[in-house]
Protein backbone atom coordinates (compact mmCIF):
# COMPACT_ATOMS: atom_id res chain seq x y z
CA UNK A 1 0.00 0.00 0.00
CA UNK A 2 0.97 3.51 -1.66
CA UNK A 3 -0.14 6.30 1.56
CA UNK A 4 0.18 10.54 1.26
CA UNK A 5 -0.85 11.95 4.40
CA UNK A 6 -1.36 15.14 5.22
CA UNK A 7 0.55 16.63 2.49
CA UNK A 8 1.39 20.08 2.00
CA UNK A 9 3.57 21.28 -0.85
CA UNK A 10 4.54 23.81 -2.99
CA UNK A 11 6.87 25.89 -4.79
CA UNK A 12 8.60 28.86 -4.25
CA UNK A 13 6.50 31.06 -1.70
CA UNK A 14 3.36 29.42 -3.29
CA UNK A 15 1.17 26.57 -1.34
CA UNK A 16 -0.49 24.30 -3.79
CA UNK A 17 -1.06 21.16 -1.77
CA UNK A 18 -3.05 22.03 1.79
CA UNK A 19 -3.21 18.59 3.86
CA UNK A 20 -3.88 16.31 1.06
CA UNK A 21 -4.51 12.86 2.21
CA UNK A 22 -4.36 9.90 -0.81
CA UNK A 23 -4.25 6.14 -0.45
CA UNK A 24 -3.51 3.79 -3.43
CA UNK A 25 -3.97 -0.13 -2.17
CA UNK A 26 -1.58 -3.08 -3.77
CA UNK A 27 -3.31 -4.16 -6.77
CA UNK A 28 -5.49 -0.87 -7.11
CA UNK A 29 -6.44 1.78 -9.63
CA UNK A 30 -6.79 5.40 -7.97
CA UNK A 31 -8.25 8.27 -10.09
CA UNK A 32 -7.04 11.55 -9.34
CA UNK A 33 -9.44 13.88 -10.89
CA UNK A 34 -10.11 18.14 -10.77
CA UNK A 35 -9.99 21.10 -12.65
CA UNK A 36 -6.76 22.34 -14.27
CA UNK A 37 -4.12 24.05 -11.94
CA UNK A 38 -5.77 21.42 -8.94
CA UNK A 39 -2.79 20.06 -7.76
CA UNK A 40 -2.97 16.99 -9.53
CA UNK A 41 0.47 17.24 -10.77
CA UNK A 42 2.00 18.47 -7.83
CA UNK A 43 0.69 15.43 -6.04
CA UNK A 44 2.51 13.07 -8.18
CA UNK A 45 5.73 14.84 -8.41
CA UNK A 46 5.67 14.47 -4.34
CA UNK A 47 4.58 10.96 -5.10
CA UNK A 48 8.19 10.12 -7.02
CA UNK A 49 10.32 12.26 -5.04
CA UNK A 50 10.31 15.01 -7.15
CA UNK A 51 9.64 17.73 -5.17
CA UNK A 52 10.21 17.76 -1.23
CA UNK A 53 6.50 18.59 0.54
CA UNK A 54 7.14 20.92 3.59
CA UNK A 55 4.55 18.76 6.34
CA UNK A 56 2.88 15.28 5.37
CA UNK A 57 4.32 11.78 5.12
CA UNK A 58 4.53 8.95 2.89
CA UNK A 59 4.64 5.13 3.33
CA UNK A 60 5.36 2.45 0.96
CA UNK A 61 4.55 -0.83 2.69
CA UNK A 62 4.16 0.85 5.90
CA UNK A 63 8.17 2.25 5.25
CA UNK A 64 8.57 6.08 5.64
CA UNK A 65 9.57 6.88 2.22
CA UNK A 66 9.34 10.74 2.76
CA UNK A 67 12.41 12.11 2.11
CA UNK A 68 13.28 9.50 -0.20
CA UNK A 69 14.62 10.65 -3.47
CA UNK A 70 13.69 9.98 -6.73
CA UNK A 71 15.75 7.44 -8.00
CA UNK A 72 15.41 5.69 -4.16
CA UNK A 73 11.62 5.66 -5.06
CA UNK A 74 11.97 4.46 -8.03
CA UNK A 75 13.89 1.34 -6.74
CA UNK A 76 11.32 0.95 -4.35
CA UNK A 77 8.85 0.19 -7.67
CA UNK A 78 7.58 3.75 -7.42
CA UNK A 79 7.43 4.58 -11.22
CA UNK A 80 6.49 8.19 -12.20
CA UNK A 81 5.23 8.62 -16.11
CA UNK A 82 5.27 12.58 -16.42
CA UNK A 83 2.47 14.63 -18.48
CA UNK A 84 4.37 14.91 -22.18
CA UNK A 85 6.64 12.48 -23.52
CA UNK A 86 9.02 10.63 -21.22
CA UNK A 87 11.65 9.39 -23.62
CA UNK A 88 15.17 9.83 -25.10
CA UNK A 89 14.49 11.75 -28.50
CA UNK A 90 18.14 11.43 -30.31
CA UNK A 91 17.99 7.59 -29.13
CA UNK A 92 16.35 5.06 -30.85
CA UNK A 93 13.76 2.93 -29.96
CA UNK A 94 15.84 0.18 -28.87
CA UNK A 95 18.23 2.35 -27.06
CA UNK A 96 15.40 3.73 -25.33
CA UNK A 97 14.39 0.46 -24.13
CA UNK A 98 17.94 -1.08 -23.51
CA UNK A 99 18.34 2.07 -21.22
CA UNK A 100 15.63 0.48 -19.07
CA UNK A 101 15.77 -2.96 -18.82
CA UNK A 102 19.52 -3.83 -20.45
CA UNK A 103 20.62 -4.77 -23.79
CA UNK A 104 18.81 -8.67 -23.30
CA UNK A 105 15.71 -9.64 -26.17
CA UNK A 106 13.38 -10.63 -23.06
CA UNK A 107 13.23 -6.66 -22.10
CA UNK A 108 12.52 -5.78 -26.14
CA UNK A 109 10.17 -8.38 -26.10
CA UNK A 110 7.46 -7.56 -23.61
CA UNK A 111 7.67 -4.15 -24.63
CA UNK A 112 6.09 -5.20 -28.38
CA UNK A 113 4.15 -7.90 -26.75
CA UNK A 114 2.75 -5.12 -25.13
CA UNK A 115 2.64 -2.14 -27.88
CA UNK A 116 3.32 -4.23 -30.93
CA UNK A 117 3.86 -1.32 -32.84
CA UNK A 118 7.02 -0.37 -31.08
CA UNK A 119 8.72 -3.69 -33.42
CA UNK A 120 8.51 -1.83 -36.24
CA UNK A 121 10.03 1.14 -35.22
CA UNK A 122 12.73 0.04 -33.33
CA UNK A 123 15.68 1.43 -35.39
CA UNK A 124 13.72 4.73 -35.45
CA UNK A 125 14.90 7.97 -33.43
CA UNK A 126 12.22 8.18 -30.37
CA UNK A 127 11.62 12.29 -31.34
CA UNK A 128 10.75 11.14 -34.85
CA UNK A 129 7.60 8.98 -33.90
CA UNK A 130 4.45 10.35 -33.46
CA UNK A 131 3.29 11.52 -30.28
CA UNK A 132 0.91 8.47 -29.85
CA UNK A 133 4.16 6.58 -30.52
CA UNK A 134 6.46 8.27 -28.56
CA UNK A 135 3.57 7.47 -25.29
CA UNK A 136 4.21 3.87 -26.16
CA UNK A 137 7.21 3.77 -25.78
CA UNK A 138 7.54 6.03 -22.49
CA UNK A 139 4.74 3.64 -21.33
CA UNK A 140 6.36 0.24 -22.01
CA UNK A 141 9.79 2.36 -20.47
CA UNK A 142 7.91 2.09 -17.40
CA UNK A 143 6.49 -1.35 -17.78
CA UNK A 144 10.15 -2.60 -18.15
CA UNK A 145 10.58 -1.34 -14.46
CA UNK A 146 8.23 -3.76 -13.33
CA UNK A 147 6.43 -1.38 -11.45
CA UNK A 148 4.81 -1.70 -8.22
CA UNK A 149 3.15 1.76 -7.87
CA UNK A 150 2.71 3.76 -11.47
CA UNK A 151 2.04 7.71 -11.31
CA UNK A 152 0.60 8.29 -14.38
CA UNK A 153 -0.11 11.94 -15.23
CA UNK A 154 -2.03 12.64 -18.65
CA UNK A 155 -0.62 9.74 -20.38
CA UNK A 156 -3.75 10.18 -22.94
CA UNK A 157 -3.47 13.66 -23.72
CA UNK A 158 -3.71 15.52 -26.70
CA UNK A 159 -3.55 11.18 -28.74
CA UNK A 160 -5.98 10.16 -31.24
CA UNK A 161 -9.48 8.32 -29.85
CA UNK A 162 -7.37 5.10 -31.31
CA UNK A 163 -3.85 5.29 -29.74
CA UNK A 164 -6.11 6.11 -26.12
CA UNK A 165 -7.99 2.91 -26.29
CA UNK A 166 -4.74 0.84 -27.12
CA UNK A 167 -3.54 3.19 -23.86
CA UNK A 168 -6.17 1.83 -21.83
CA UNK A 169 -6.33 -1.30 -22.77
CA UNK A 170 -2.05 -1.30 -21.10
CA UNK A 171 -3.27 0.19 -18.11
CA UNK A 172 -5.48 -2.88 -17.50
CA UNK A 173 -3.23 -5.34 -18.74
CA UNK A 174 -1.04 -3.55 -15.83
CA UNK A 175 -3.66 -4.15 -13.25
CA UNK A 176 -3.67 -7.89 -13.91
CA UNK A 177 -0.27 -8.15 -13.44
CA UNK A 178 -0.23 -6.71 -10.02
CA UNK A 179 0.76 -2.90 -10.47
CA UNK A 180 -1.14 -0.16 -8.44
CA UNK A 181 -2.09 2.67 -10.07
CA UNK A 182 -2.51 6.58 -9.23
CA UNK A 183 -3.88 8.18 -12.40
CA UNK A 184 -4.63 11.83 -13.61
CA UNK A 185 -6.45 11.49 -16.99
CA UNK A 186 -8.28 14.52 -18.93
CA UNK A 187 -10.83 11.26 -20.52
CA UNK A 188 -12.92 11.56 -16.80
CA UNK A 189 -15.47 8.68 -17.87
CA UNK A 190 -12.43 6.49 -19.17
CA UNK A 191 -10.70 7.09 -15.63
CA UNK A 192 -13.87 6.44 -13.83
CA UNK A 193 -14.36 2.89 -15.65
CA UNK A 194 -11.08 1.31 -14.66
CA UNK A 195 -10.63 3.45 -11.21
CA UNK A 196 -11.45 1.24 -7.92
CA UNK A 197 -11.29 4.67 -6.16
CA UNK A 198 -11.19 7.96 -6.78
CA UNK A 199 -10.42 11.66 -5.26
CA UNK A 200 -11.09 14.98 -6.41
CA UNK A 201 -9.23 17.69 -5.61
CA UNK A 202 -10.02 21.30 -5.69
CA UNK A 203 -7.48 24.52 -5.02
CA UNK A 204 -5.13 22.13 -3.72
CA UNK A 205 -7.60 19.49 -1.01
CA UNK A 206 -9.45 16.88 -1.41
CA UNK A 207 -13.06 17.36 -1.98
CA UNK A 208 -14.28 13.98 -2.42
CA UNK A 209 -12.94 10.29 -2.02
CA UNK A 210 -14.93 7.21 -2.29
CA UNK A 211 -15.57 4.65 -5.08
CA UNK A 212 -16.63 5.45 -8.89
CA UNK A 213 -20.14 4.00 -8.46
CA UNK A 214 -20.82 6.79 -5.15
CA UNK A 215 -19.92 9.91 -7.33
CA UNK A 216 -21.87 9.52 -10.40
CA UNK A 217 -24.98 11.59 -8.42
CA UNK A 218 -23.05 13.66 -6.42
CA UNK A 219 -22.71 17.64 -6.97
CA UNK A 220 -18.94 17.65 -6.39
CA UNK A 221 -18.75 15.48 -9.72
CA UNK A 222 -19.95 19.19 -11.53
CA UNK A 223 -19.00 21.06 -9.42
CA UNK A 224 -15.30 20.75 -9.42
CA UNK A 225 -14.74 18.64 -13.11
CA UNK A 226 -17.30 20.95 -14.86
CA UNK A 227 -18.80 17.81 -16.73
CA UNK A 228 -22.33 18.81 -16.00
Amino acid sequence: MFTLEGIVAGYAETTVLRGVSVTVPDGAVVALLGANGAGKTTLLRVASGLLRPTAGRMTLDGRDVTHHRPHQLAGLGVCHVPEGRGIFPSLTVRENLALQAGDGKDGTARAVDAFPRLGERMSQTAGTLSGGEQQMLALARAYLANPKVMLLDEVSMGLAPKIVDEIFVFLERLTKEGASLLLVEQYVTRALALADYVYLINRGQIAYRGEPSELEDEDVFARYLGTH
